[in-house]
């Protein structure tokens, strides 16, 4: 059974003793929830993967709760440091070289030589993270592939009786995952788009180069980041993107006055903000997913997105939500 924790000290101390414990403890950050686990213990970073059915070679994210602890376990650089300055806490992942004395599992960074670190900047997720006392390896709290969770209510409904406990930090305000920058080589990197926009990152560390294109075939490859995975955020129902009409088997995911004909629809943001598309995004796939096969709709077409600032990151979530499956 999984115990549903609210975000009192008390209940903190509980979920940081199960956390310390080897248990799996879900929890809100400011991005989506996360799947948490002690990341210095190998075997509940494994229970991380089974959990959620997870690919090995894809890395996990270890959340931190200060840049002074993430850098103790890795070797930050004059990019890193200047980009934790300007955007930690929040959603903003670096990924950096191991420290030899690093002591997270080989496990949580899919034995690379670099490691995903970033500092949430939830409340309850600091609490978390200070009253455990070490790094937790978080993914995204959801059966690997399947829609992010940006409510508890999401969590319990795909991994309720798989996890010991979720911490409802109730609805996440960014509602995509962390930007993900690699500042392990010469030349800053963006593994994925997300939280923080990329004309911010480059404001303060200079120029970044594109990272790997979602549409290349990475399956079997190891990746450096997380969410490099093609078919990912994916509901049931299969995705269309960029619609100008809507079929008559298909509910809406609507950016912007809906389009005419459509019965079903979950509206983004009707005045075309991608900050406020951003934080409902995976609300409204987990919606229209429940709610269009009840009425015989099996399809979601999504309406374009400009590809501008938060724009990338739900542009990219989308993209692999309507991905193949099996890639």
């Amino acid at each position: 059974m999984t115990e549903l924790f609210a975000g009192t000290d008390r209940e903190i101390e509980a979920a940081a003793r199960l956390l310390a414990a080897g248990e799996l403890v879900a929890f809100g950050t400011e991005t989506v929830y996360g799947l948490g686990a002690d990341a210095t213990n190998a075997a509940a970073v494994a229970a991380i993967f089974a959990a959620k059915g997870r690919p090995h070679f894809n890395p996990l994210i270890c959340h931190y709760a200060s840049a002074e602890a993430a850098f103790a376990d890795v070797a930050a650089n004059e990019a890193a440091r200047k980009a934790a300055a300007a955007f930690w806490p929040g959603p903003l992942t670096l990924v950096l070289p191991r420290r030899a004395n690093c002591k997270v599992a080989l496990l949580a960074g899919a034995g690379l030589e670099t490691l995903a670190v970033r500092v949430p900047a939830h409340p309850l997720a600091a609490k978390l993270l200070r009253a455990l006392g070490r790094p937790v390896a978080a993914p995204s709290a959801n059966r690997s592939g399947q829609i992010s969770p940006t409510r508890a209510a999401h969590v319990l409904a795909g991994l309720g009786g798989r996890i010991a406990a979720v911490v409802d930090s109730g609805p996440c305000q960014v509602g995509v995952e962390s930007t993900v920058l690699d500042l392990s080589g010469e030349t800053p990197r963006l593994l994925r788009p997300g939280g923080v926009a990329v004309e911010a990152l480059e404001a303060v560390i200079g120029p970044v180069q594109a990272g790997v294109p979602i549409e290349q075939d990475v399956a079997g490859r190891q990746l450096r980041s997380p969410g490099m995975l093609v078919s990912h955020y994916a509901p049931r129902l299969p995705v269309r993107l960029r619609a100008e009409k809507v079929a008559a088997d298909e509910a809406l995911l609507a950016f912007g006055p809906p389009l005419s004909g459509a019965g079903l629809v979950f509206q983004l943001s009707e005045s075309g903000n991608p900050a406020e598309a951003a934080a409902k995004l995976f609300e409204g796939l987990h919606w229209l997913d429940a709610q269009a096969p009840a009425l015989g709709l099996r399809r979601i077409a999504a309406m374009a997105v400009p590809e501008t600032g938060l724009g990338r990151a739900i542009n990219d979530r989308l993209k692999r939500a309507a991905a193949p499956r099996g890639e």
